[in-house]
């Protein structure tokens, strides 16, 4: 009988070889270290993106005394991230600013407590400036959020992962190069509501309902994005209750007990910062005055913003922008990658686009806001199932597509130079 042995040698050498491949081929890495490596790099271009606009900046403003200023400056102090610097060292005023016309003013109440006060302890422990642990904090926990997508993607989704084949990483990668995740490492509240909201669904998804409530609850001090949370609680509840009566699932006491407790957690959320900022202040509606001081006329009625706003900007065309604007977000989420996802992303996705329709004065802070609808991120990815050569031209090429938008998101939104009596 002949043949050729293998030496002990052989296999050590084989299995050398693997580990090597494993090191460069980022296929054979971990899900944590691809999910780790593509934030990374997402984070590294917005950086130089910042570092360039940095550049341009060369007038001296309200933010930066001395042009065009330090890195930690731009991504610390500019826009709402200065307001937050303030609550985290001076806190919260205890008596709504008034102006000579009788009107609140705009004031700290508008921004939520969380994440400053989150910040304020890091720079506590580490003894850092705001400027420098603001954005160091908002990197974290973006990381955070972009790992607990990854497993939300992966256990809320299985039907689109498995129509489409690396579809959570491929979520991560867009989440991560959207045209304002810019946001994720300056002094904002975006990182933190992220990560928030991805546990919060993932819990659900799991049926941890005890986790999700006290996470959907410290939610309500991060964002006021309790409704359409509360939407997806209600939307669980309901599937549960179907597919029990179809006997597919067991609804027993513990889990009703389990999702009451998740929608009183979510009214909770809901209401709690305001009922704060009325007991501080002594005026119950100081919240919603506050968020009036924003506006272009002093009002929050849903839906409002969207007649005057786009009348300022594209006149008798205003009609026509909203109905297309409105038929592409409704064309979003019923295409068939869109119904692929669970339960729960896809409600979160649609009741949070509504949400913001009805809350939000539309402007440059309404496509910030959209960061936070990252399921649609999971949609996009997975208009395009197979072959496996087409998904990957289309990821690329959306990725190429947000890329090229952020630059000029970051250009025309940080470039900005008010005047030096800014903010008004």
């Amino acid at each position: 009988m002949t043949g050729t042995a293998t030496l002990p040698e052989d296999h050590a050498g084989a299995a050398t070889a693997d580990a090597a491949r494993t090191w460069w081929d980022p296929r054979g890495w971990r899900w944590w270290v691809q999910v780790l490596a593509v934030y990374a790099a997402a984070r590294a271009f917005t950086t130089v993106a910042l570092l360039v606009t940095l550049r341009g900046q060369v007038v001296p403003n309200y933010w930066m005394p001395t042009a065009p200023g330090s890195f930690w400056q731009f991504t610390g102090l500019f826009w709402d991230a200065d307001w937050y610097r303030q609550i985290a060292e001076n806190g919260y005023p205890a008596q709504l600013p008034v102006g000579a016309d009788g009107l609140v003013q705009q004031n700290a109440w508008a921004f939520f407590p969380l994440f400053p006060f989150f910040t304020r302890g890091v720079m506590t422990v580490t003894g850092l400036p705001w400027d420098v642990a603001a954005p160091c904090v908002a990197v974290l926990l973006g990381a955070v959020a972009m790992l607990v997508i990854h497993r939300l993607v992966v256990h809320g989704a299985p039907q689109a992962v498995a129509a489409r084949p690396g579809l959570p990483l491929a979520t991560v990668a867009l989440v991560s190069v959207f045209p304002t995740s810019v946001v994720l490492q300056v002094g904002y509240t975006e990182a933190l509501a992220l990560m928030l909201i991805a546990i919060a669904l993932l819990m659900v998804v799991q049926r941890r309902y005890g986790y999700a409530a006290l996470v959907i609850v410290l939610l309500g001090f991060s964002r006021a994005v309790a409704l359409p949370m509360a939407a997806v609680v209600v939307v669980h509840a309901l599937v549960r209750w179907r597919d029990a009566r179809r006997g597919t699932d067991r609804l027993v006491a513990h889990d009703v007990a389990g999702i009451a407790g998740l929608a009183a957690a979510a009214v909770v959320s809901g209401v709690a910062w305001p009922l704060v900022a009325g007991w501080a202040t002594g005026r119950s509606d100081a919240y919603l005055l506050t968020q009036q001081a924003w506006r272009g006329v002093r009002s929050t009625a849903p839906f409002e913003g969207w007649g005057y706003v786009s009348r300022f900007w594209f006149g008798d065309r205003a009609s026509l922008v909203l109905v297309a604007s409105f038929a592409l977000v409704i064309a979003v989420l019923v295409v068939p990658a869109a119904w692929r996802l669970g339960n729960e992303l896809h409600t979160w996705a649609a009741a949070y686009l509504l949400y913001i329709a009805a809350a939000v004065e539309p402007g440059s802070s309404l496509a910030r806001f959209l960061l936070l609808a990252f399921p649609l991120g999971a949609v996009t990815a997975g208009v395009v199932t197979r072959p496996a050569s087409a998904r990957r031209w289309w990821l690329a090429g959306v990725v190429v597509l947000m890329l090229a938008l952020q630059l000029v998101w970051i250009w025309n939104i940080w470039r900005f130079d008010p005047p030096t009596s800014w903010p008004p």
